[in-house]
């Protein structure tokens, strides 16, 4: 806990739930060995499935089915489980959840029937987030939904289980909730490494969150830094990092502008990973994120509405440092290295200001005429230090970068650029795959002009259209590199629990980054 000599010191946090493969629980048997106050989560589809999935007992098609597990579970406990429905009007759609107590039961506490919908995989993971928020406080959960579950729903049920369970807190008394602690999934043990790679990808997205989710107060540059150089420590990546003095010696100018007038200074991290099995010719992908620890707007100063949720403005470079520590696990075939570009972009009496000319690493020159167009400008020279030192095959930026793309796309969906059509179709597809949708923006030339300044290279304040003009301004920093601009500031926050996403910082993009880079060959055709 914290005390008041310690007032920056986070109190113990929440741990997703422990996971684990039981056969056993598709029968009566194995119910029935289940510890005392157990919950028993049984799937239930839609009527209209002309008996796909049905139990046994009877159900009619013009009524929810029951799935595998309900005949058991009704021998078990003497439940009138389609009473149930019908008394709560249950239809099966994907994230429903029937609850009901089992008073006296030896073994059973709480019986949940859990609608799969059509049993796509955003149903399975709608359904999983649902399951974890009703067993919060609970000891064990045994679910025969992922009796009807392919690998990929399988993976989709445990992203929603895990990251519906996400708790963040600095309260004196502790969590308001804790995860269910321990889940049983009815699948055979031969699943495990799909149960695995689920849990991997699942737990970068809560790392992600929970990185975002921290108050500014205890994190700034050094302190991310710290982050990064502890989890490469644990899972076998090389980390070199940055302080403001060798920032300012090898001309980190961006970097060294946003980030001066705070009592923080700012950091690069650089993490490298090698895969275990190399391969001869094995393409290298750089990783870059926007580390924006807190941001006043400077003097270009944001409302005080608009600088509510600034301390997750560093959510790119979390996105990138969980995707990095998750990377040995997923078993991605190709060399990675991430940047995370960490400054404060505070106010003070050495603050950058509006008209001020910066040089990047590299030697291009910006002038600033907004200072909370900052996010470009560290990006800027991370990218430039990418290719000219690092020289990778693909280059991936992340940055909750414009309020722009949130007018664009609202909150529901991320917008990203690319300069590589293959680069851009593998994001889509990796986003679907894991749940976070992309939609991709033009790199349209007709508005480079409004990049042009009278005394430096470029302006960073070009205007509308926002998103555009922001991604034309990193394009003269990827090269000629594959390059793909990911700007999450429409997904950057949920206003509300809703699916796997919790009230507050999303964490957005690390499961879609694990999805493209765990497979056989990511960069294939395009590096």
């Amino acid at each position: 806990m914290a005390t008041e000599s310690e007032p920056h010191t986070l109190p113990p946090q929440v741990s997703p739930p422990d996971l684990e493969l039981s056969e056993a629980l598709l029968s009566v048997l194995g119910l029935s060995q289940l510890g005392p106050g157990s919950v028993v989560a049984v799937p239930v589809l839609p009527g209209d499935q002309s008996g796909d999935g049905q139990s046994g007992d009877g159900q009619s098609d013009d009524g929810p089915i029951l799935g595998p597990g309900a005949a058991e579970l009704v021998d078990l406990t003497g439940l009138d489980l389609f009473a149930l429905l019908e008394h709560h009007k249950a239809t099966g759609k994907a994230g429903e959840v029937v609850s009901h107590p089992v008073l006296g039961h030896p073994q059973v506490d709480l019986v949940l029937l859990v609608g799969l919908g059509a049993a796509g995989v955003a149903d399975f993971r709608s359904a999983g987030a649902a399951v974890a928020r009703a067993v919060k406080d609970r000891e064990l959960l045994a679910t025969t939904v992922t009796g009807l579950a392919d690998d990929a729903a399988l993976r989709a049920f445990v992203e929603g289980l895990v990251l519906g369970s996400f708790e963040f807190h600095w309260r004196s008394e502790g969590a308001r909730t804790q995860p269910v602690r321990r889940i049983q999934l009815a699948a055979p043990a031969d699943r495990q490494p799909v149960l695995d790679r689920a849990v991997t990808i699942a737990t970068a997205g809560w790392l992600a969150r929970a990185l975002a989710t921290t108050p500014s107060n205890l994190k700034n540059p050094g302190w991310l830094a710290d982050q990064a150089a502890a989890l490469a420590e644990e899972h076998g990546l090389a980390v070199k990092v940055w302080d403001e003095v060798q920032l300012e010696a090898e001309g980190f100018g961006g970097l060294m502008a946003v980030g001066k007038a705070s009592a923080t200074p700012p950091r690069l991290v650089q993490l490298d990973y090698t895969p275990e099995k190399k391969r001869r010719g094995a393409a290298h992908v750089v990783l870059v994120g926007k580390g924006i620890t807190f941001d006043t707007g400077g003097l270009s100063i944001k409302p005080a509405e608009g600088m509510l949720n600034m301390k997750r403005d560093m959510m790119g470079a979390g996105v990138v440092l969980a995707t990095m520590a998750a990377l040995a696990r997923v078993g991605c075939p190709v060399r990675v290295t991430g940047l995370l570009a960490a400054a404060e972009n505070a106010i003070g009496g050495n603050a950058f200001r509006p008209g001020d000319v910066i040089r990047h690493y590299g030697g291009r020159t910006t002038e600033v005429t907004n200072t909370d167009a900052e996010g470009r400008l560290v990006l800027a020279d991370a990218l430039s230090y990418a290719v000219a030192r690092l020289k990778p095959d693909v280059l991936v930026d992340v940055a909750t970068l414009t309020g722009a793309m949130k007018v664009a796309l609202g909150l529901g969906i991320g917008g990203f650029f690319a300069n590589n059509d293959l680069l851009a179709d593998r994001v889509v597809a990796a986003g679907a795959d894991a749940g976070e949708l992309f939609w991709r923006f033009p790199l349209a030339a007709d508005y480079e002009e409004k990049l042009s300044s009278k005394v430096a290279d470029a302006d960073n304040g070009a205007g509308n259209p926002g998103a555009i003009t922001a991604a034309l301004f990193l394009q003269h920093f990827a090269g000629d590199l594959p390059w793909a601009h990911l700007d999450i500031a429409s997904v950057g926050d949920s206003t509300t629990d809703n699916g796997v996403w919790t009230a507050g910082p999303t964490g957005f993009g690390a499961r879609t980054l694990l999805h493209w880079l765990e497979q056989d060959d990511p960069t294939k055709g395009i590096a």
